[in-house]
């Protein structure tokens, strides 16, 4: 399935204004409901209703949820921010904490 095949079965995310991301209690990443990040914002949202928090796991979900663009993301490091951060934490293994910012 491509990502925008992927994206049709996820949750919505039209009550949310953006999704951050913690270590601990330090903001790692805000992800806004906005065009060209609003398909990030429903992969991890995604990904934090089935986990809990972004994990390893959730982490290689979301690589494959990406899809081709994380190929992309792979021969081009820095184009894609969110999934370079999923591609970074399958591999150090800390897990993040998701904080939801409602509309």
């Amino acid at each position: 399935m491509n990502f925008k095949d992927t994206l049709d079965t996820l949750p919505t995310i039209d009550h949310l204004a953006a999704l951050e991301l913690l270590d601990g209690e330090t903001l790692i990443a805000r992800i806004e409901n906005k065009p060209g990040q609003a398909g990030s914002v429903r992969v991890y949202h995604a990904l934090y209703q089935e986990f809990g928090a972004i994990d390893t796991i959730a982490a290689d979900k979301g690589l494959r949820l990406y899809a081709e663009h994380t190929a992309d993301a792979e021969a081009f490091p820095g184009k894609h921010p969110n999934i370079d951060r999923l591609i970074a934490l399958a591999q150090d293994g800390k897990p993040w904490a998701v904080r939801l910012v409602t509309q």
